[in-house]
């Protein structure tokens, strides 16, 4: 495989500028790159992520789906493109794509904590609160390295089948 020196070192620099709280200018960087690279998945990646930065959630959604489309990106880019869309979509109050999305990446990423709390979001607002809550109590009981939240994990993950958790008298 041969390496793109000049795109590695302007998409390098870029990453710096937005890690550094300069968005705008790794947005203007990134864009010159995609018009440069338009099928490269890590600068579609990338360029969506400066988008976001900036609270340019529509103009992000494009690259995060092109990022997504396209062939190239590390799991864990893959994983945060994932998570970026489907938080972008829920922000613009998209909640259906940003359920579909972040379902697909829980297909690729099962048992991921933080996707499973950003579909939980998006269940919330897609008026689901009973199953938000049950995905919800599901993460915490799984991954809480809280004592007491693991002295009670089998209850809360019994009651986050049921909820309501009531029992009839003479039961």
């Amino acid at each position: 495989m041969n390496s793109d020196h000049p795109r590695d070192a302007a998409l390098a620099q870029a990453v710096q500028l937005r890690e550094q709280g300069r968005a705008e200018q790794a947005r203007t960087r990134l864009l010159l790159l995609t018009e440069r690279y338009p099928d490269d998945a890590e600068i579609a990646y990338q360029t969506a992520w400066a988008h976001d930065v900036l609270e340019l959630e529509a103009e992000a959604v494009p690259f995060y789906e092109r990022a997504l489309s396209t062939a190239g990106l590390t799991d864990e880019d893959r994983h945060g493109a994932f998570l970026g869309l489907g938080s972008t979509y829920r922000v613009l109050g998209r909640y259906e794509q940003a359920a579909r999305t972040l379902g697909r990446a829980l297909e690729e990423f099962p048992d991921d904590p933080a996707l499973q709390a950003f579909l939980a979001m998006a269940l919330y607002n897609r008026g689901e609160g009973r199953q938000a809550v049950r995905l919800l109590l599901r993460t915490l009981a799984a991954t809480s390295g809280d004592r007491r939240v693991q002295d009670y994990r089998r209850a809360i993950e019994h009651y986050a089948d049921d909820l309501d958790g009531v029992q009839q008298q003479g039961e």
